[in-house]
């Protein structure tokens, strides 16, 4: 909770965009009527062939720039929107993602502490009928925004998503700006940030709901990217194990909780499930169900928890035990083939997902 004046600063937002026509409306009205004072918005249209940019234009909103720059990705799209922005505190969001009135506002309000380089937003999936989107409503809310709310004590947040996500342009200065050699720039700014001394805080208050993945081979695509380059930023920044100063307390804190939570443990998970696979098997039959009943209670308390801090119906988590045995597997087999590629030096490039745009802001969020 932040205490004291409310900070009001103008805002720019950047929303780097490539063949976005089909969801870029809904996202960059609600950008453009924010309920907080002084908010530009300019939207990079990185080189579409789609029309993105005149699908903007058409919206006719005074306080909305269209830039059309080179093909260079998405990272050289920020670092544009960055290098045009008028004001000081910058707001990057997706092209799919659509945010609550207050939601800027709210989301800057940690920078009244001037410790503070960069603020993540609190993203939601807006597409949550059918099983996948379920299942990522349910992993959104448990495996990123809880997680999230236990890196935010501990000092270390791993991810400014750019879904929804604010910086000071100091602090974006101070790491350098945006890289373009890793798939995760959100991460590796994030982890640049704070070697660089800032810090970095969760603010649940300010709410985004994105478009995830429909089909499983979008997820795939989504969720190896991820996990790639995830791996990708953790290993450019190793030198902050042996650093000194802020680089060095990070690293030796921050960027060991985050490659043991984010990479080791999930990829040591599938062990427990052997485990009680093998239990069935050659074990007492009747001690692995109850070990393993057991652990999916202590699952599903930690769920509850989740959805209530989140302020989220626990209808969903009927599934969870379904989820349990199919969705996690399935990001298990992800993050292993990720990490063997890895280690393997293999490059990828940048991989889009096809998008519906029908994600709106629900009339009575949570």
């Amino acid at each position: 909770m932040v205490l004291g004046p409310a900070v009001t600063d103008p805002v720019s937002i950047i929303v780097p965009a490539f063949n976005e026509a089909t969801t870029i409306g809904p996202a960059v009205r609600s950008l453009a009527l924010s309920a907080h004072p002084g908010v530009e918005v300019l939207v990079v249209d990185d080189a579409s062939t789609d029309g993105t940019g005149a699908a903007v234009e058409r919206l006719q909103l005074g306080n909305v720039r269209v830039v059309r720059a080179p093909a260079g990705g998405k990272a050289a799209a920020l670092n544009t929107g960055i290098a045009l922005a008028r004001h000081d505190l910058l707001v990057m969001v997706d092209a799919d993602t659509v945010v609550e009135p207050d939601s800027v506002h709210r989301l800057i309000q940690p920078f009244a502490d001037p410790a503070i380089g960069g603020v993540s937003g609190n993203v939601k999936v807006g597409n949550r009928h059918g099983l996948i989107g379920t299942w990522q409503h349910i992993e959104y809310v448990i495996g990123f925004n809880l997680d999230r709310r236990l890196y935010d004590t501990f000092g270390c947040i791993p991810t400014v998503p750019g879904a929804l996500g604010a910086f000071r342009r100091r602090a974006v200065l101070d790491a350098g700006g945006l890289q373009i050699d890793t798939l995760a720039e959100d991460t590796d700014l994030t982890v640049a940030v704070q070697r660089a001394g800032w810090r970095v805080v969760f603010e649940e208050t300010a709410r985004a709901w994105t478009e995830a993945p429909t089909t499983l081979r979008q997820l795939w695509r989504q969720r190896y990217r991820w996990s790639f380059g995830t791996m990708q930023a953790l290993w450019k920044h190793r030198r902050a194990l042996v650093e000194s100063g802020p680089s060095g307390r990070f690293g030796r804190r921050g960027l060991v909780s985050i490659a043991f939570f984010t990479v080791l443990l999930p990829l040591l998970a599938p062990l427990v499930d052997i485990m009680a696979v093998l239990g069935l098997v050659v074990l007492d039959r009747r001690d692995t169900a109850v070990a393993w009943l057991a652990m999916l209670v202590v699952q599903a308390v930690t769920a509850v928890v989740a959805f209530r801090l989140d302020h989220e119906s626990l209808r969903p988590l009927w599934t969870l035990p379904f989820q349990q045995v199919v969705y996690r597997q399935l990001m298990y087999l992800v993050l292993t083939r990720a990490a063997l590629a890895a280690l393997a030096g293999r490059r990828m490039r940048w991989q889009k997902l096809r998008r519906t745009g029908e994600v709106m802001v629900p009339a009575a969020p949570g």
